[in-house]
């Protein structure tokens, strides 16, 4: 199944182009265990004191600055990778957080193997904690009651099933029967998916995860599916990014769908002028050129610019909740 593969391809070079380390933060590349499948691949920034090194693997290259340090796990987009938010996972970790973000097995740019599996996805975020909590290198640095969760996509539905949602996702070939021209619709179709298959899920499928204590959500994936009843456990505070000009995921049906049925309102941000992808890093001048439906915002639109923004609100947003 090759579904997003161009936006694979695109998020693969955006991050080989960008350093995934800062001067102050401390990174790591590691794998952990899934289950009886293959490991997980992680990246972990954490505050350092000295600069991280580029190919830094096993034990954290410099030391952990700092002790009870909330965590916040992340979770890329359909065909991403860990580093997907290297630039928000940097704000984090020069904020005094721990950020650790994984690999969906199934879902990243090299793997497209089972991308409407979405019940996997909050799987490995746990693994992922569970990992941080009890094997970490860095782990007595870490605040076991304070940790918060990272999502965009995909990865801001993985979060919101992590936050206790249970989503329908029968709903989604009714959904492309009424809408057939809409993006996901239009991907499934090219890629000869039916949507159909995505309502055999398994009985225990949605793992959600009580040691999450906020999340942050950007243009959440399949929020048609969830409902009010489906999100009638989701209690923990919630900050909701939207950009206004998301032509892959149309409103209402994503973001305002989720809004308007969380028991609790979110903190909620509309973008202006923007789209699905500007949640992404900006891109490179080269890869500008090479994949300008992924790079190019609307004319008029700082990319740049509304990532030092939306970096410092979700640094805000976490440091007032995970107190």
């Amino acid at each position: 199944m090759r579904f997003a593969a161009v936006t694979a391809l695109a998020i693969v070079l955006a991050l080989l182009a960008t350093p995934c380390f800062a001067a102050d933060v401390g990174f790591e590349e590691i794998r952990i265990a899934n289950g009886t499948e293959s490991p997980l691949t992680v990246g972990i920034w954490y505050p350092a004191d000295a600069p991280a090194t580029e190919h830094a693997s096993g034990d954290p290259a410099s030391k952990v600055v700092g002790n009870g340090l909330a965590l916040i796990v992340m979770s890329h987009g359909g065909g991403g990778a860990y580093d997907s938010h290297h630039d928000t996972a940097i704000a984090l970790a020069r904020a005094g957080f721990v950020a650790a973000a994984v690999n969906h097995a199934g879902d990243t740019f090299d793997d497209q193997s089972h991308v409407l599996e979405l019940w996997r996805r909050p799987i490995q975020l746990h693994r992922l904690i569970d990992y941080m909590l009890t094997e970490w290198a860095g782990r007595e640095h870490l605040d076991r009651a304070r940790i918060g969760a990272f999502g965009f996509s995909n990865g801001g539905f993985t979060v919101l099933v992590a936050a206790g949602g249970v989503p329908n996702l029968s709903e989604i070939a009714p959904y492309c029967r009424a809408h057939p021209d809409h993006d996901l619709c239009q991907a499934l179709q090219h890629a000869g998916v039916d949507p159909g298959v995505s309502a055999n899920v398994p009985g225990d499928a949605w793992v959600s995860d009580s040691r999450i204590e906020a999340a942050v959500v950007a243009a959440p994936a399949f929020g048609f599916t969830f409902g009010r009843a489906g999100l009638k456990n989701v209690r923990i505070p919630i900050q909701l990014w939207r950009a206004a000009d998301d032509r892959h995921q149309p409103d209402p049906f994503y973001d305002e769908a989720v809004r308007a049925n969380l028991p609790q309102p979110p903190e909620f941000h509309v973008v202006a002028g923007a789209g699905h992808y500007d949640f992404l890093p900006p891109c490179s001048a080269r890869l500008m050129r090479t994949m300008p439906a992924i790079c190019a915002s609307a004319p008029g639109f700082d990319r740049a610019a509304f990532h030092e923004r939306f970096n410092a609100e979700v640094v805000r947003f976490f440091q007032a909740k995970l107190r």
